[in-house]
């Protein structure tokens, strides 16, 4: 009986180191994806049409005093990061929950057409009911999602056919398309919504006042608390409803905790800047290759991973049509779209 226990210890002992060299390396892999989401931090404040010294940021931060270029920095690139780093957590997160709750690793709110639902919302709003300020249109943009999402997944389990991943993305691109198309139609016909939604409906970061972060920030925040409050129970729900439920876990409790989380997320960055796409196709990909399966890991990694990629987008917009600007948008789109196009491939070759 003895030897029995010994030999049972010997082997439980590398099962426990390994398990605690995985952890050290995750935690060291997280602080070093923050130490590069502060990089780019910095790099968007000093990077830009006209480059910034980095004593100027400096004095911009710490001891402003509207000399020089630090107007630059204070007026127009701080704001322009501090959005970055709102939305593009909100846009990483929901993303993760997409592909977690759904089982759908082509998952995005612009590939699924939440961004398209919210902004045809916010159309709506502004060419019907005159709403110009982020304040009043922030609610049709939530509602905008939420519609998107129900009529994605209606269209995807048509008859008595599953939602699988492939449903819900042709599903996704349909919805979306036609909704862009009535969208694009409203505001030809309606020159004041097409002058209000210019800029916005390019996806940038720039020229956005920072009274539009306190009014989407709190449903930001409220989208976050759901996320990690089913964090736990992603890894369950990513398995099956049959496995989640024998382990313990509420399916449904933690879909509908997602839904509400994945449109508040989406709607409020849309809202505020647009609709942008791929960020959170591409963040949750790239952190499981460091962190694993672990979702709850992977959504740690998302919220500094996502605003890093999303602020080297728009710095490298600022660069490469110099002195005009990309829209971040665009070069999320330009580098995502290769990336969606792999993970089709990738997919198809593994199921053939």
């Amino acid at each position: 009986m003895s030897e029995t226990r010994s030999a049972l210890t010997t082997e439980t002992k590398p099962v426990q180191f390994a398990g605690a060299e995985i952890r050290r390396r995750r935690r060291i892999g997280l602080v070093a994806v923050v130490a590069l989401l502060g990089v780019v931090c910095l790099a968007s404040l000093v990077i830009g049409t006209e480059l910034v010294s980095l004593g100027t940021v400096w004095r911009a931060v710490t001891d402003y005093t509207d000399t020089g270029d630090e107007w630059i920095v204070h007026d127009l690139r701080i704001p322009r990061t501090l959005f970055g780093i709102v939305v593009g957590i909100a846009l990483g997160v929901s993303g993760a929950l997409i592909q977690a709750v759904f089982r759908n690793p082509l998952g995005d709110s612009q590939i699924l057409g939440l961004n398209s639902g919210a902004s045809l919302s916010v159309v709506a709003a502004i060419a019907v009911f005159g709403f110009t300020s982020v304040w009043s249109y922030v609610w049709f943009a939530f509602v905008g999602a939420l519609v998107a999402m129900v009529v994605v997944y209606l269209v995807a389990t048509v008859g008595t056919v599953a939602a699988t991943p492939v449903r819900l993305l042709l599903a996704g691109v349909a919805v979306g398309a036609i909704m862009d198309g009535v969208s694009f139609t409203i505001r030809n016909r309606n020159p004041r919504a097409f002058d209000s939604m210019r800029f916005w409906d390019a996806g940038t970061l720039d020229g956005r006042s920072v009274t539009v972060l306190a009014a989407v920030g709190p449903f930001i925040i409220v989208g976050l608390v759901l996320a990690l409050a089913v964090s736990r129970t992603l890894n369950s729900v990513a398995l099956g409803d049959d496995l989640a439920t024998a382990m313990g876990g509420s399916v449904a409790r933690t879909q509908v905790c997602s839904i509400i989380a994945i449109t508040l997320l989406a709607g409020a960055a849309t809202a505020a800047v647009g609709p942008i796409g791929f960020v959170g196709l591409m963040v949750p990909h790239i952190v499981r290759r460091l962190t694993g399966p672990d979702w709850r890991w992977i959504l740690a990694y998302t919220v500094a991973a996502a605003p890093a990629l999303l602020i080297a987008a728009d710095v490298i917009g600022r660069l490469v049509v110099r002195p005009a600007e990309l829209a971040a948008g665009i070069v999320t789109a330009f580098v995502g779209a290769p990336v969606l196009i792999w993970q089709i491939r990738r997919r198809a070759v593994s199921e053939s």
